[in-house]
């Protein structure tokens, strides 16, 4: 794909919900600035990191010849109504109103027949797995990055116990105070109870059954067929191989690519700082679009 300049605008998507709540997702549109768009990464991110944070990975995409669309999840970053006592929104919400809003804002911004593919990191990819098993999704292809269940026994010896501790302290402190104050604790952001209540439930029996599901998830994972990407980070201990392994089983029929990123800079392994190192990262994900991208790259 051949390297180019770049340009990035803020996209807002208002949405209001049947009990009358309202509120607008914001995200980052990163394109190149000339020629076609060989295809659009539609990037969800960690719970508490904000879609600005994926700028230089977003950027070298764009140079490479392909726009990111990074959204700000409900109730963080740019998007509100901000997370706390008054909302409830929780997995069903981002999977069956947010994804589809936004993947459909994504197909009307770009040509059509321009690819879309969701990229999930942490939370966003468990969401994404998610929506891809809806009857309405949309996607042509999936890629998780450092995102993996958080069941506990998808994790090893004293740090299988330590998620599950961690993954139910975070829900009951949730119930207790009405929202998760991670901004607080140096984790996870500002959250609401649903989407902790939602992740513990994860953590402690492995299933994704998220509060208010209007379809059973896990039947529905064995009848997806995309192709996939998903990439594990070195010195990742919140989404390790195992757990990115255990993630990408529920897609059975699926094309599933598995990679190990080890940034060539130790200060750039783990959780998140893998986002700064965009040009090791942007190789993966510009060879896996190149094969699975319906344009041809005009280099």
């Amino acid at each position: 794909m051949t390297e180019r300049r770049t340009t990035t605008d803020e996209l807002v998507v208002p949405w209001t919900d049947g009990s009358g709540g309202r509120g607008r997702i914001v995200a980052q549109v990163t394109r190149p600035e000339t020629g076609p768009v060989q295809a659009v990464v539609l990037l969800w991110p960690a719970l508490g990191v904000s879609a600005s944070y994926y700028a230089p990975l977003a950027e070298e995409l764009a140079r490479q010849g392909c726009a990111t669309v990074a959204t700000d999840l409900r109730g963080q970053g740019k998007s509100v109504p901000r997370s706390g006592r008054g909302t409830r929104h929780g997995y069903q919400d981002f999977a069956a109103q947010d994804w589809p809003r936004l993947v459909r804002t994504a197909r009307e911004l770009f040509a059509p027949g321009t690819p879309v593919h969701l990229l999930g990191h942490s939370i966003g990819g468990q969401v994404s797995l998610l929506y891809v098993a809806r009857p309405e999704a949309d996607v042509d292809g999936l890629i998780l990055v450092a995102s993996g269940t958080v069941h506990h026994r998808s994790f090893q010896g004293l740090r299988r116990a330590g998620v599950l501790l961690g993954t139910q302290l975070a829900a009951l402190l949730g119930a207790v105070l009405g929202y998760y104050p991670g901004h607080r604790l140096g984790f996870g952001g500002r959250q609401s109870a649903a989407v902790m209540r939602d992740w513990a439930r994860i953590g402690r029996t492995g299933r994704f059954e998220p509060t208010g599901a209007d379809m059973d998830y896990e039947a529905a994972f064995a009848k997806v067929r995309l192709p996939v990407l998903a990439v594990s980070v070195a010195a990742d201990t919140l989404a390790p191989r195992m757990a990115v392994d255990a993630l990408c089983d529920r897609l059975a029929d699926c094309a599933v690519e598995r990679v190990h990123h080890t940034p060539a800079d130790p200060a750039l392994h783990g959780h998140t700082r893998w986002a700064r190192d965009a040009k090791g990262m942007a190789q993966h994900l510009t060879a896996w679009l190149r094969r699975t991208s319906a344009h041809p790259d005009p280099a």
